[in-house]
C-alpha cells in the first residue's frame, strides 16, 4: 500500500486510461459501428474543441482558479467571427478576430480576479453570463448563416484522413504539455496552486501568472468557438451551453484537483476522450439525452469523490511518514548523545590517592 500511495498521480492517470479502454471495449461489443472509421472520426472531431479549451483551463485549475466563462466565450467568439466574415472580412481574419475576442475576455477574467480580488468562480460566472448575453444582442437571438462556403473549412475539412480540428487539437495539447512541463509558467502554476503564500515569498509574480493563465484559457475558448462555428457553418448565440461542464469534467477525470496544485494536460486529454466516448456510445445505443445528462453528472460526482479520497489518503500518509522520519532522527540523535556521554566514562582514568 505505501508504494502505491507514493505514486497517487500515476495511479490516477492509470485509472483514467483504464476507464477509457473499458468504455471503448464495452461500446465496441454492444455496437460494432462504434469502431467504424466514420464514427471514430466523429468522436475525435467532437473531442477536439473540448480538449483544446480544457488544456488551457487545466493550467487555471492547477494554479487554484476556475474558469466558468468558456461556454459563453465559445458562443461570443463564434458569433463574432461569423458576423465579421458575413460582412465581407476574409475568413482567416474573421477566425483570428474570434480568437482575439476570447483573449480579451480572458484578460478581463484575470483582471477581475487579480485586480478586484473577486473569487474566480464568481468572476467567470459573471463573464459567462455577460458574453452569452452579448452574443444574443449581436445576433438578436438568431443564428448567423450568411457566411461563404470557405467558412466550413476549419471545422469540417481534412488533412489527409485526419479532420483539421483534430490536427489543431494535437498541436494545442502538445504545446500546453510543453508549457506545463518545460516552462517557468507551468512550474509556477503548480507552486501557486500548492501554496500561494509560499510562492509569493519565493519571488513568483503570482498576479502576473494568474492573468496569463486566464488569458490563455480565454484564447483557447475563442479558438474552440471559431472551430465550432465553422463546423456548424454559422454563428450560434446558444453554442456552448453547458460547455464549461464538459471542460471541468474532462480536467477532473484527467486528475486535475479542484483544490489546485495538481493536474496534467495529458490526463485532461484522456478525460476529454472519456466524455466524448461516453456521449457517443450512449447515442449509438439510443439512450435518451435526459439519461445521458444523468450519467454525465454521476461521472463528475464520482471523479470529484475519487479526487477527494485520494487526497485524504495522501494527507493521512504524509504525517505518518514525517513522524517516522522525526522518530528516526530523534533516536539517532539520542543514540549519538548517549554514546558521547558514555565515552568519557569508558575512557576515564581511575584516580590514585
Amino acid at each position: 500500500m505505501p508504494a502505491i500511495l507514493k505514486n497517487i498521480p500515476s495511479l490516477k492517470g492509470a485509472t483514467t486510461v483504464a476507464i477509457l479502454v473499458a468504455l471503448c471495449l464495452v461500446f465496441a461489443l454492444l455496437d460494432p459501428n462504434f469502431v467504424g472509421i466514420n464514427n471514430v472520426q466523429n468522436v475525435l472531431r467532437q473531442v477536439a474543441v473540448t480538449a483544446i479549451v480544457a488544456a488551457a483551463v487545466t493550467l487555471v485549475m492547477v494554479s487554484g482558479g476556475l474558469d466558468l466563462s468558456v461556454g459563453g466565450v465559445v458562443a461570443l467568439s463564434g458569433v463574432s467571427a461569423a458576423l465579421l466574415v458575413a460582412s465581407g472580412m476574409p475568413v482567416w481574419l474573421g477566425f483570428l478576430a474570434g480568437v482575439v475576442v476570447g483573449l480579451l475576455v480572458g484578460l478581463v477574467n484575470g483582471l477581475l480576479v487579480v485586480g478586484l480580488g473577486i473569487n474566480s468562480v464568481i468572476a467567470t460566472l459573471g463573464t459567462m453570463t455577460m458574453t452569452r448575453g452579448i452574443a444574443q444582442l449581436l445576433t438578436n437571438g438568431s443564428p448567423v448563416h450568411q457566411v461563404p462556403s470557405e467558412f466550413r473549412w476549419l471545422g469540417t475539412g481534412f488533412l489527409g484522413p485526419i479532420p483539421i480540428p483534430v490536427v489543431i487539437m494535437v498541436i494545442v495539447v502538445v504545446a500546453f504539455i510543453v508549457i506545463q512541463k518545460r516552462t517557468l509558467l507551468g512550474k509556477y502554476t503548480f507552486a501557486i496552486g500548492s501554496n500561494v503564500d509560499a510562492a509569493r515569498l519565493s519571488g513568483i509574480r503570482v498576479n502576473k501568472v494568474r492573468i496569463q493563465v486566464f488569458v490563455l484559457a480565454g484564447g483557447m475558448a475563442g479558438l474552440g468557438g471559431v472551430i465550432l462555428a465553422s463546423r456548424l457553418n454559422s454563428g450560434q448565440p446558444n453554442a456552448g451551453l453547458g460547455f464549461e461542464f464538459a471542460v471541468i469534467v474532462a480536467a477532473v477525470l484527467g486528475g486535475t484537483s479542484l483544490a489546485g496544485g495538481e493536474g496534467r494536460v495529458s490526463g485532461t486529454l484522456v478525460g476529454a476522450l472519456i466524455v466524448a466516448v461516453l456521449g457517443n456510445g450512449l447515442n449509438l445505443l439510443g439512450v435518451q439525452t435526459f439519461w445521458q445528462n444523468v450519467v454525465e453528472g454521476a461521472v463528475l460526482i464520482l471523479a470529484v469523490a475519487l479526487d477527494i479520497l485520494l487526497r485524504k489518503i495522501g494527507r493521512r500518509r504524509a504525517p505518518a511518514t514525517a513522524g517516522s522520519a522525526v522518530s528516526l532522527e530523534t533516536t539517532t540523535s539520542s543514540g549519538s548523545a548517549d554514546d558521547a556521554d558514555a565515552s568519557p566514562e569508558r575512557t576515564e582514568e581511575p584516580r590514585i590517592g
